[in-house]
């Protein structure tokens, strides 16, 4: 997917400003979920670069886990996002914008509200809110898929997309897709077939 040239008053900016900007951000984010109460890594006492067992209480506790795959969708749509709201942006900026937008979710993914939510309505059961190096990592991968769908035309990244959300209802019964429905509107049956997946 690619913009219009990077113009306009955003231009201005030096490229190490935006950079300065997003480390400032995710700094923020730290921060916020050190406020909450989140821990800073996982309560197990390690840090492990992949953690792939879903129904886990390490699970959104460790670096990477499947739910890393939907944050690098979170960065397919945020860049569709940007490109609309700031089209003359230089793409650093627009990657500022979808850090923020990224951060902002994941504490509000973190309140009490949300965890309860995912808790009842989704098979999450053992969800007690993300650690902060897991929450960091979210943004991280959500980066890698704005800057994968800045480098891939359009119908690569679809393509990619539909990959991953496929990819991931076969091997955890669970995606992007299904985890929005579960969490706005859960629905008992799906949750019975969810519980149902493989101990990856």
């Amino acid at each position: 997917m690619t913009g219009v040239a990077d113009t306009g008053p955003f231009g201005a900016m030096p490229r190490n400003g935006w950079v300065f900007i997003i480390a400032a951000i995710l700094g923020l984010q730290a921060l916020g979920l050190l406020a909450m109460g989140r821990v800073p890594m996982c309560a197990c006492g390690s840090i492990k670069l992949w953690h792939g067992v879903v129904h886990s209480a390490e699970n959104s506790q460790q670096v990477f886990d499947w739910y890393s795959f939907t944050h690098v969708l979170h960065g397919f749509w945020l860049y569709l996002f940007a490109w609309f709201v700031l089209p003359r942006a230089p793409i650093v900026a627009r990657l500022a914008l979808a850090v923020l937008i990224e951060g902002a979710w994941e504490v509000i993914e973190n309140t009490n509200f949300v965890i309860d939510r995912y808790r009842t309505g989704t098979v999450a059961l053992d969800y007690y809110g993300d650690s902060i190096v897991n929450s960091l990592s979210d943004n991280a991968a959500m980066m890698m898929g704005f800057l994968l769908a800045r480098s891939l035309p359009v119908w690569g990244t679809i393509t990619l997309g539909v990959l991953i959300e496929g990819s991931l209802i076969y091997l955890i019964r669970d995606n992007l897709l299904l985890n929005v429905v579960m969490l706005i509107y859960p629905l008992d049956a799906i949750k019975v077939w969810q519980q149902a997946a493989p101990l990856h």
